[in-house]
């Protein structure tokens, strides 16, 4: 059995603006969406990093052993550009995560709007908004991590740089995966400025010749040998 025949894909939704590779995320768990943001809103979201009216808290990593450089988590109201690309990724990636969670026999299940599944959060306790912005400048990286946050936890994510690729050095986008009985596969996915990288949260199915088995995610960035990179990070779910 192929993996398009456990995880078929459905057709794109009709008149959807943005929408994952499904196969790609099927068959390799990451999918890159090209030019998702302009130049300009690139660089209007970065610069919002210094008023920091706009941000609930600021995580410096070296304290916490989480790698160095630092993020800012957005307070609400979000910014509405990352409000609307929440809300029309979530669809297409909650059709993906539902299938997903069939075949490794989970039985929840997530709606098909975001704001229905924010809701689902909210009476569980999880309020604070996810959606950050990173900064990370010469010699600083990212540890391979899982971005939980509490009890209910959207399986995919997304992130997006907004610095041009010629403005930094190194700084790539690192997913690894950890299989079962076998030894960990690193992945590094190129991205231009704009591009967003969809992955796992923490775990995905992968098609066997035994059947679906479950295979640990981890992600992170690898160290910046100069200049200075920004991305931002789409986190579906909040956090308590």
């Amino acid at each position: 059995m192929t993996a398009a025949t456990l995880f078929p894909v459905p057709p794109p939704a009709r008149g959807a603006g943005v929408g994952p590779d499904a196969a790609a995320l099927d068959r390799d768990g990451y999918a890159v969406l090209d030019a998702l943001l302009s130049p300009m809103e690139c660089r209007a979201l970065a610069a919002l990093y210094n008023d920091d009216r706009r941000f609930r808290s600021r995580v410096v990593m070296a304290r916490h052993g989480f790698g160095q450089g630092e993020y800012k988590y957005f307070a609400h109201p979000l910014p509405e550009r990352v409000v609307r690309l929440r809300s029309a990724l979530y669809p297409e990636l909650a059709a993906v995560a539902n299938r997903w969670n069939a075949a490794l026999g989970v039985a929840s299940r997530y709606p098909p709007e975001h704001a229905d599944y924010l809701e689902r959060c909210r009476r569980a306790g999880q309020t604070k908004p996810t959606p950050l912005l990173l900064r990370y400048g010469a010699g600083d990286y990212n540890c391979l991590h899982q971005d939980l946050y509490g009890e209910h936890v959207f399986p995919l994510q997304a992130t997006i740089l907004l610095s041009d690729p010629d403005d930094f050095a190194g700084g790539e986008f690192v997913l690894v995966e950890q299989r079962p009985r076998r030894q960990s596969r690193a992945e590094v996915v190129p991205l231009g400025q704009g591009d967003a990288v969809l992955f796992p949260v923490r775990e995905r199915p992968v098609q066997g010749t035994r059947g679906v088995y479950r295979t640990i995610m981890r992600h992170g960035v690898s160290r910046i040998r100069g200049g200075h990179r920004m991305t931002l990070g789409l986190i579906f779910h909040d956090a308590q």
